[in-house]
């Protein structure tokens, strides 16, 4: 899913219930005190930005994967870290804007 690819961070002033939406690191957001996000790179490159002890961010490198035969869920690999996988389902991606919700990782795999 080419579309996904980019560098996006969270617009958690437009989170909705369990839809989390991301808008692309050059929007123009609100002041805020940081902003989570992640990017999604070429060859299934994965990097996950969390707030940092400094209020910058912190990268976590990993992988991601479309699941299954469904092309609206993502499955996360982050390399380390105390939440190392995770689903997100793309409930949607127009207009710049990405709809996700995350979902339970299924513990039989």
């Amino acid at each position: 899913m080419k579309q996904l690819e980019g560098t996006w961070l969270n617009s958690h002033e437009e989170n909705a219930g369990d839809t989390l939406v991301y808008r692309p690191n050059t929007y123009r957001f609100p002041p805020a005190r940081g902003r989570t996000g992640f990017a999604f790179k070429e060859y299934g490159r994965f990097e996950q930005f969390d707030i940092a002890p400094t209020d910058g961010l912190a990268g976590r490198p990993g992988t991601w994967v479309i699941e299954g035969n469904s092309l609206n869920k993502v499955r996360i690999h982050l390399n380390e870290g105390p939440e190392p996988d995770y689903d997100l389902e793309v409930i949607s991606l127009k207009n710049k804007i990405l709809k996700l919700r995350k979902l339970p990782v299924e513990k039989s795999r």
